[in-house]
């Protein structure tokens, strides 16, 4: 009959094996996450983001289907990209609506008094959320349903998941089996 120690080290090296193949397996994915999130903590420190401009104009509000014609048709005569909207970010206090588009990562910023266009940025933190969260692949591949996104996430969670519970496991088990050695050697 093997020891209650022997055990517990088999169990670890078990755990171990998992452990390594597991982080092996998930490693790239592991550091894209790590590093997309990490960027994304400070995207605003690191201009990831186009600032948001204000409008002076002291007009009324412009209806948002003009907000969005502006912005369309900016795209459609300024660059060869695709003027199908996303969606439309108001913001009131500056007077301003951030239009995204749906197949770039464009931003154009209408004042939402005057009409006049007040920015156009490329939106680099929507490039490394959507390679944050997997869903990068579904946009060059034109898919709807979000599949390469949820494989992805699900692959990565179930792992990161198993790393934390087999990692508990490396470190808690040699103290369980050094506490077990203490205790049968002061009872002899």
């Amino acid at each position: 009959m093997k020891t209650p120690s022997k055990k517990i080290a088999k169990n670890t090296r078990w755990h171990r094996k998992i452990h390594k193949y597991i982080a092996i397996a998930l490693f790239v994915f592991m550091f894209i996450i790590g590093a997309s999130g990490l960027l994304l903590a400070w995207k605003k420190d690191l201009n990831l983001i186009p600032p948001t401009q204000q409008d002076i104009a002291n007009t009324p509000v412009l209806p948002i289907e003009k907000i969005q014609q502006i912005a369309s048709t900016y795209i459609l005569e300024n660059t060869n990209l695709d003027a199908t909207v996303d969606r439309i970010d108001i913001r009131p206090d500056k007077s301003v609506a951030k239009v995204r588009f749906k197949n770039h990562y464009s931003e154009v910023q209408v004042g939402i008094k005057s009409g006049e266009i007040l920015s156009v940025k490329t939106r680099t933190s929507d490039i490394i959320e959507q390679i944050h969260d997997g869903s990068i692949v579904d946009f060059f591949i034109k898919s709807n349903n979000e599949e390469v996104k949820k494989t992805y996430v699900t692959i990565t969670c179930l792992g990161l998941m198993i790393l934390s519970v087999t990692g508990f496991y490396l470190w808690y088990n040699p103290k369980r089996i050094k506490k077990r050695k203490l205790n049968e050697n002061s009872q002899i």
